[in-house]
């Protein structure tokens, strides 16, 4: 982290808590209290973000075992402090089209939405063989859910769904940075990206760079 951040000044390295497993089995969002899983979750992530001169959060829970609400204070609770900390300059979500995903996120996005910076939301986890149509529709309906976010279109690099750089994804992202609805976009994972030498990252920022 330290070296990239060192060769590139505007690079921002966030830690991401949740996942879809651990050790094969899934990770579940299942606090005893909120209180105590804050101040755990504030004390842990303080000195890890700190230890590693890292910049933000990313929230990527996918099962539950607590209601929205729970979910929502959380979550909430803990990007506040850390934010008013001075601990992390940014927060991001990951939510994908999920109706008990998509409750908890849509829930805390009510409440604390202001404070959210980026919603990473993972168009890739729709069917593969999406359409720039779809994907475009996708879209619109994403942004309406998270109004006011700044939403990252996404894509995977080990062919999992959705909208494929090879079926054209760019093209949809073009249609929508021309009409300033792009404000970023996330690709998953660097993993699969190594062996072709992170060809389509290169070409995201590409584009991303282009000025409209």
């Amino acid at each position: 982290v330290y070296s990239q951040q060192t060769q590139h000044s505007n690079v921002k390295v966030a830690l991401s808590l949740g996942g879809d497993s651990v050790g094969g089995s899934s990770a579940y969002f299942n606090p005893s209290s909120v209180d105590s899983w804050v101040s755990n979750a504030v004390s842990s992530l303080s000195d890890i973000i700190k230890q590693y001169n890292l910049d933000g959060i990313d929230i990527d829970y996918e099962h539950f075992q607590a209601d929205p609400d729970t979910f929502t204070e959380c979550i909430g609770r803990l990007i506040t402090t850390l934010k008013n900390n001075g601990v992390i300059s940014f927060a991001s979500i990951a939510p994908f089209d999920d109706d008990e995903v998509q409750s908890h996120y849509q829930a805390l996005w009510k409440s604390y939405g202001h404070i959210i910076d980026y919603v990473n939301f993972q168009f890739y986890a729709y069917d593969e063989g999406t359409t720039v149509s779809q994907f475009m529709n996708y879209f619109a309906t994403q942004r309406s859910n998270y109004e006011g976010g700044k939403m990252l279109a996404s894509f995977s690099t080990d062919g999992s769904g959705g909208l494929s750089p090879d079926n054209g994804f760019f093209t949809a992202c073009s249609k929508l940075k021309s009409k300033g609805e792009l404000a970023g976009i996330f690709v998953w994972s660097a993993d699969d990206s190594k062996s072709n030498g992170f060809k389509y990252e290169k070409q995201s920022q590409a584009l991303l760079a282009i000025s409209h």
